[in-house]
């Protein structure tokens, strides 16, 4: 047996497919000074070519496979990439050594910088593999299609290949770095497969063609298993999932205690999907991949026909349907092409969300203005937030810029002093939306995506509980909805507990939904909050969720 990070639950039966090592890139290469322009030129139309791939992929997926994989296409053609490779040709490199040297460069410094830099060094190595195979002539590198179900192994996936997987032929995922907000752990989600990363190298140790039982919800791999015991395992894991496909909203506890349950979406296409499913409404548009992708600020007009086509899929549903827009998420690990950024030494902890206004302060003004225009006609609730909100006055300025345009207004709790002045923070918004994900790693001093600190980085820890049920409690004092809208609201038993919190609504991936439905439904509301004090109680992550799970379980 191998044990890992389960960030996906479910349970599949298959031999192994391992992903085999990228091709062998060169190690030298020099070219005579008359082939210098014709090398760069080539450069130029591989980066078009691969470029190209990427941008069609992310046409075929939705939410944040598609949001990842136009990040990297942009990422191809980085200026300072670009530059780096045309003056190492320029001085006599061949322009496959060119791009080696200069991305593994470009990995070496955000290696050195940490936290969210970090994360792209996968993306930045499978552009220079993708690169390489481009002026080579070579076909793309990637993961295989395989012609029979199969569970994947691989020290890790970038974007491009997890996006691209198919859950009919991929019916498990495991990999030996990676933590539970990776791109491979989201993406893995959206799509279904059961995944588990974090394993490190004791990975290796299962050949592949080996017959494995893997249990994304344990996080464990065990190789050559009893094949009668592992028949069941998967028939009961699909009796399970049954209930889940045939689960119809809304969101309640056994005894009828309402908890929404709304849907993560990046882009109209994910919105209308969301739409035809069970989701309430939208607890998280992430407004960024307008942005990320655009060479220029977008216009108001631009960006005001993005929001429409994200509100109309909900328009006239009635209720307690809203839509909530978060503004702009950039910084950090997510630069702006038309913004001015300087280097910083801490990413994660430096101007990002919205920081970003205090130096241009018209980027938050125009996304307000077209968010205004957006809604006009349109017959849905818009609420609209702030990510990384720190202080009350930045609440109460951000609030009325809001309110001037007739929007409703709330901020992201991630920073943990909003949460330690939750009752006066949430005096000056209407709503509070907790971003699991960046609380846990701020609150624990743990990088999110360090696969080595994934014990620390897990939004079971009692501490992360506790400044979430600050926020709850103010929220029930102020008769002013809390929801969660990070990666924790998709996990089913942790679900409850944040129920038991005085969460009010879940946002997750719209494919998430109704494995959490079907949990919410098994349980009374009495049950969820004795299983959250249990795990603010406890003394680590570990007990947190086996005193939770007792008390859920009954």
């Amino acid at each position: 047996m191998v044990t890992g990070t389960g960030v996906v639950a479910g349970v599949a039966y298959a031999p192994v497919n391992r992903v085999q090592p990228r091709p062998q890139l060169p190690s030298g290469g020099t070219i005579a000074e008359s082939e210098q322009d014709p090398a760069v030129n080539a450069f130029a139309d591989a980066v078009v070519a691969v470029q190209n791939v990427l941008l069609d992929k992310a046409e075929h997926v939705t939410g944040h496979a598609r949001e990842v994989l136009n990040a990297t296409a942009q990422l191809v053609a980085d200026r300072g990439l670009t530059r780096a490779v045309k003056k190492l040709i320029k001085h006599g490199d061949s322009a496959e050594w060119a791009v080696v040297q200069a991305t593994d460069n470009l990995v070496a410094q955000f290696d050195r910088l940490g936290g969210l830099y970090a994360e792209r060094t996968t993306d930045l190595r499978d552009i220079r593999d993708r690169l390489v195979a481009e002026l080579r002539g070579e076909p793309e590198p990637g993961v295989p299609r395989p012609k029979s179900p199969v569970v994947l192994f691989a020290e890790d996936l970038a974007p491009a290949d997890t996006a691209g997987l198919d859950p009919e032929l991929t019916v498990g995922l495991v990999t030996e770095a990676g933590g539970k907000t990776s791109h491979t752990a989201i993406i893995a989600r959206q799509l279904g497969i059961p995944c588990i990363v974090g394993t490190g190298v004791a990975l290796r140790e299962i050949k592949n063609d080996t017959t494995v039982l893997v249990d994304g919800a344990a996080g464990t791999v065990v190789a050559n298993p009893d094949p009668e015991q592992a028949m069941a395992a998967v028939a009961e894991s699909n009796a399970y999932f049954n209930r889940v496909r045939e689960w119809r909203g809304p969101g309640r506890t056994s005894d009828d205690y309402a908890v929404q349950l709304l849907a993560n979406v990046g882009d109209g296409n994910a919105a209308g999907k969301a739409a035809a499913g069970e989701s309430e409404g939208i607890g998280l548009f992430r407004t960024e991949l307008a942005f990320l992708s655009a060479p220029e600020e977008p216009s108001v007009a631009e960006q005001a026909e993005i929001y429409r086509s994200v509100l109309e899929p909900y328009a006239g549903r009635g209720g307690r349907t809203h839509v909530v827009i978060r503004t702009l998420d950039a910084g950090s690990d997510k630069p702006l092409a038309f913004a001015n950024f300087d280097a910083e030494a801490n990413p994660a902890l430096g101007v990002r969300g919205l920081r970003l206004a205090a130096d241009n302060p018209g980027l938050l003004i125009h996304q307000l203005d077209a968010i205004a225009e957006a809604r006009k006609g349109i017959d849905v609730d818009v609420w609209v937030m702030a990510p990384m909100v720190a202080t009350v006055g930045e609440a109460r300025s951000f609030a009325a810029k809001c309110r001037d345009r007739g929007l409703w207004p709330g901020v992201m709790v991630e920073v943990p002093a909003v949460a330690l002045k939750a009752e006066q923070v949430l005096a000056e918004v209407e709503f509070f939306s907790i971003g699991t994900n960046d609380l846990t790693q701020y609150a624990m001093a743990s990088d999110r995506l360090s696969s080595k600190l994934v014990d620390l980085n897990d939004p079971w820890q009692p501490a992360v509980l506790s400044l979430i049920q600050m926020a709850g409690h103010a929220g029930i004092k102020r008769h002013k909805p809390v929801g969660v809208c990070g990666e924790a609201a998709a996990d089913p038993l942790l679900a409850c507990v944040l129920a038991g919190l005085g969460i009010t609504s879940l946002s997750m991936a719209a494919t998430a939904l109704p494995a959490v439905g079907v949990q919410l439904g098994d349980v009374t509301i009495e049950q969820c909050r004795q299983a959250a004090e249990a795990a603010v109680q406890a003394p680590d992550a570990v007990a947190a969720k086996a005193r939770a799970t007792a008390l859920l379980k009954k």
